[in-house]
């Protein structure tokens, strides 16, 4: 008996060996599980390696890691992401953004058009949803799920480029406000792009696990999500490996869109004070938006930056256009003092999640920034300043989400050795409270 048994773990012990010689020396299977991130503005997709134990977050062939969230229609084509927003400024009634926002969601008539009034493509009513109306050599609609697909679609070529295998499946996050419906559409959207859905992690979940939270010992998280277009803060109880959403509140009209916006004004400003009139042309002012994005995202890392864009005016007593030269500083100072109000906007949803959570700032013991805006430094402040300790950055705030998703895909997919799961706990009676 003791020799068959002696038999019986020698056999074992040849098993894991043989499963640890082939992880260190063979080649790793291609993942064939993406993890994505359908966010409101921007979209990106990862996968987790086994090998390495690692997420690649894949960019596009410009290096790209993120795409936007715009899908535009031409009269012969379908345009998705950087494409799409190209050639924004000349077709801006067939360039869809935002889908996210509309997508799963019942609408009344009146709330669906207080909702669209400030886009400037058509949306309608249908039966409770919205639709897009699009006119390109025929007029049609199109659904905020199909929108979605197209860049579900466009990450998942990305993702089948880059790893050189087809990929059929995936792990998606969705906002943790959404309802059943909501996901089920996201769900629609990613099936319409030939995948199928093996999980849904909420993006707060994604976050955290993004920054490791899964596997250290902490209990009360906030994660600060504040992205292009939307605010929202969540306040995360984990026990064990399981996340469970406390409270949510948000603000669903303001994001770096609407800190670019200020910078912009501004600048329009400058070019009236110095040549006398303001720009018109189209090509003129998506050459200001890129040249103020750009400056915005450089101020989180340079005290100061420089805006020069090569303008054509049209005087008011001149049709033709005068090409100048517009050159202007913007200081980390000025951009602060243009968004100051904006920036303090985000503590009353922190206030409110702690409050219906009912916990003490001082009893957080993580705080989780996610989305590009979370760069800007006086944002930083703020936070630090309230909870008077500085927030957790050691991960890429534009990727937090990403990541995270990535890393469930890759448990999903059975990547040894295996890692814990973060387990959500549903909470069908959360609500979330939005401040606009």
């Amino acid at each position: 008996m003791s020799g068959e048994m002696s038999i019986f773990g020698s056999m074992i012990l040849a098993l894991f060996l043989a499963g640890y010689l082939g992880q260190q020396y063979l080649p790793q299977p291609k993942p064939k599980v993406i993890g994505l991130d359908l966010g409101t503005t921007f979209c990106s997709v990862g996968v987790f390696h086994p090998g390495s134990g690692k997420v690649e977050v894949i960019a596009d062939k410009e290096g790209r890691k993120s795409i936007p969230s715009a899908v535009s229609f031409t009269n012969t084509t379908v345009l998705a992401g950087h494409d799409a927003v190209d050639v924004a400024d000349n077709n801006p009634h067939n360039t869809i953004y935002d889908a996210k926002r509309f997508i799963g969601k019942i609408f009344t008539p009146h709330l669906l058009e207080q909702e669209s009034s400030r886009y400037p493509f058509k949306v309608v009513y249908n039966n409770g949803s919205a639709e897009f109306v699009i006119t390109t050599n025929v007029t049609f609609t199109v659904t905020p799920e199909f929108i979605g697909s197209r860049l579900l679609l466009k990450m998942r070529k990305m993702a089948e480029e880059q790893l050189g295998v087809p990929i059929h499946k995936a792990v998606i996050s969705v906002p943790a406000e959404f309802d059943d419906r909501q996901r089920e559409y996201t769900i629609k959207a990613a099936n319409l792009a030939g995948l199928e859905i093996l999980r849904i992690i909420n993006e707060p979940t994604a976050a955290a696990m993004a920054y490791g939270l899964h596997k250290v010992d902490v209990f009360n998280v906030l994660v600060v999500d504040l992205g292009g277009g939307t605010l929202d803060v969540s306040l995360l109880d984990k026990q064990g490996g399981m996340f469970f959403t406390r409270a949510m509140a948000g603000n669903n009209k303001l994001g770096g869109q609407d800190f670019s916006q200020r910078l912009l004004q501004y600048t329009i400003k400058r070019v009236l004070q110095e040549f006398g009139v303001v720009p018109t042309l189209k090509e003129d002012l998506h050459c200001l938006r890129q040249a103020v994005e750009a400056a915005k995202i450089n101020l989180t890392l340079q005290p100061s930056v420089t805006i020069k864009v090569p303008l054509h005016l049209l005087a008011r007593d001149d049709s033709a256009p005068k090409p100048v030269l517009f050159e202007t500083v913007v200081t980390s100072q000025l951009f602060e003092e243009l968004n100051e109000d904006l920036f303090q906007k985000i503590l009353a949803p922190v206030e409110t999640v702690l409050a219906e959570g009912r916990l003490d700032k001082n009893q957080v013991d993580e705080i989780v920034l996610v989305g590009g805006s979370t760069r800007i430094p006086r944002i930083r402040r703020i936070i630090a300043e309230f909870f008077s300790k500085d927030p957790n950055t050691s991960v890429d705030p534009d990727l937090a989400v990403v990541t995270g998703v990535s890393l469930q895909a890759g448990i999903m997919s059975g990547s040894w050795p295996l890692q814990v799961s973060a387990i959500e706990i549903p909470n069908r009676n959360l609500h979330k409270t939005n401040f606009n």
